[in-house]
């Protein structure tokens, strides 16, 4: 029977690509327009991430 919670390896966190931790959270709103066009990216949260820090790093 197989295990009903997945393989093993698949229990464990996922690994992150920055080096600094990411546990802080954002909520905004925007237009279905923007959500659909930012879903349909391929790593949509990387997407955010990116572009807010590239505006950020603009303004300084």
């Amino acid at each position: 029977m197989p295990n009903p919670k997945g393989k093993p390896e698949n229990l464990e966190p996922i690994q992150s690509k920055n080096e600094e931790p990411m546990t802080a959270s954002i909520s905004f709103r925007c237009t279905d327009e923007m959500k659909e066009a930012v879903k349909s990216k391929d790593d949509p949260a990387q997407f955010c991430r990116d572009a807010i820090q590239e505006k950020l790093n603009r303004e300084k």
